[in-house]
């Protein structure tokens, strides 16, 4: 780790545009590493970063519901445009944070972002976080959340035939092993996903991991953090559900449309490019954009929310919801 971090400097990082440079400076010095970082400080730490920039929350109307499904207790958050009518197309959100972060109050800037520019509506699962919920809790409860929105989304106005999945990083993730889910169970019908700066692999050994492991938001000390807390049971890591790049063609062709958004400077980058050129040979309708002097979570975090970068991924996912929901 130390010869990364001596062979790519960030200062030096010429994949790092000067804004971002600028961020990573303030952020680096706080040094919130996984290794003086419980996971209570780092639920706190993550919150006040999100909780440190004004954003925009207009022209939504928000609820939440309680609903017990396959034996869970699951809240979810309703977002739609502000005064909409008619039954809409909706996305299902789910947030990334490693399996061990983040919420609806640290999300709601971009889901509000996405249902504003696409006129769709959102709900958003309050899924059970890791330590205290391993591997696979999360994936069952958004099964089953899943399955009720099948059921009950005309109760709220909601179109259960034009649904989406939409995740960021391990909440991409999910949403990947959930359309496998789902095809194998035959579940509910998803018409597109949409995956922001995906974990697709648990595995190290990408160029993009050489490269930004250190320094740049997402570490890869600290992604070996979360999915030590996600689970240790090594033949689930190795699955197609926690890494679904290893799934053969034969089940990728059966995915929606995909739309995927990574980052250059981002250790996962290698590996949600990987997974997009996958779908392609497998026949499936999918777009991959990289976003060059961008970080992991460019696109999810507030204090960048107003760079151009950040403004189109916003632009580019909301045009495909748009799309494959609306058309």
């Amino acid at each position: 780790m130390e010869e990364i971090e001596k062979k790519y400097p960030v200062e030096k990082d010429k994949a790092l545009s000067k804004k971002t440079k600028k961020f990573l400076a303030r952020f680096n010095a706080l040094e919130l590493t996984a290794a003086n970082l419980s996971v209570t400080d780092a639920r706190k730490a993550f919150a006040d970063l999100q909780a440190s920039s004004e954003v925009d929350y207009s022209g939504i109307e928000e609820s939440e519901l309680n609903i017990d499904s396959g034996g869970y207790k699951i809240k979810l958050n309703i977002i739609k445009p502000e005064n909409s009518k008619g039954s809409l197309p909706f996305f299902v959100f789910i947030h990334g944070g490693g399996w061990i972060l983040g919420d609806y109050p640290s999300h709601r800037r971009l889901v509000r972002d996405l249902v504003v520019r696409s006129g769709t509506a959102g709900i958003f699962i309050n899924y059970s976080l890791s330590p205290e919920a391993k591997y696979p809790r999360a994936l069952d409860e958004i099964a089953a959340t899943l399955d009720w929105v099948s059921k009950n989304a005309d109760d709220y106005g909601l179109d259960a035939t034009r649904i989406a999945l939409v995740g960021n990083s391990a909440g991409a993730n999910m949403a990947i092993a959930s359309a496998i889910r789902g095809i194998e169970n035959k579940g509910t019908e998803i018409k597109l996903q949409i995956l922001m700066w995906p974990v697709t692999s648990y595995t190290t050994d990408w160029k993009s991991y050489e490269k930004y492991g250190r320094d740049r938001f997402l570490t890869a000390q600290k992604m070996k953090w979360m999915f030590d807390n996600y689970t240790s049971d090594e033949q689930a890591l190795g699955s197609i559900y926690i890494s679904p790049v290893l799934a053969d063609r034969k089940l990728l062709k059966k995915l929606p449309p995909t739309l995927i958004q990574v980052a250059e400077a981002d250790i996962l980058r290698d590996q949600g490019e990987k997974f997009g050129r996958k779908l392609d040979q497998a026949g499936v309708e999918v777009t991959t954009i990289r976003y060059n002097g961008m970080i992991h979570d460019f696109g999810l975090l507030n204090p960048l929310a107003k760079l151009a970068q950040a403004k189109s991924q916003i632009a580019h996912a909301s045009a495909e919801l748009h799309k494959y929901l609306w058309t």
